[in-house]
């Protein structure tokens, strides 16, 4: 059996486990508008911010991720949890794919906890993302 076969997924379910540049928010103005007139929910240590305006184009959902300077005063600190809340939405985010219709336009994810728990990209994660169409 060769490794390609083991590898291949089918057409109807394509898993893109990347996180490119369009996916990330860094319009000044989004982000103020996903702070102005987004909802937003608690799952410590997280709090997911979202807006699904009508005025947004349907597409790709852009994501913020932000740790606190005030907690994390290294960036070594900041950059680590970052990078693990990145990772954790890059496994997930095919949980948002399934529902496009549904997905959230512009996802803010803001690490709002005090300690330097090792996040890991889990069933937990998974969960904290099928939240946001509850």
């Amino acid at each position: 059996m060769d490794s390609a076969a083991v590898n291949e997924q089918p057409a109807s379910q394509p898993n893109s486990y990347t996180f490119s540049k369009e996916e990330h928010l860094c319009s000044k103005r989004l982000i103020s508008l996903l702070f102005s007139k987004g909802s937003s929910f608690n799952l410590y240590p997280l709090r997911f911010v979202y807006l699904s305006a009508q005025e947004l184009p349907l597409g790709q959902t852009q994501v913020l991720v932000s740790v606190s300077k005030r907690y994390f005063k290294r960036a070594t600190d900041r950059n680590r949890l970052k990078r693990q809340m990145r990772e954790a939405y890059r496994l997930n985010k095919h949980v948002l794919l399934q529902h496009p219709e549904q997905a959230p336009r512009l996802l803010g994810i803001l690490y709002i906890g005090k300690e330097k728990n090792p996040l890991s990209p889990s069933k937990k994660t998974n969960f904290r993302f099928r939240a946001l169409f509850e």
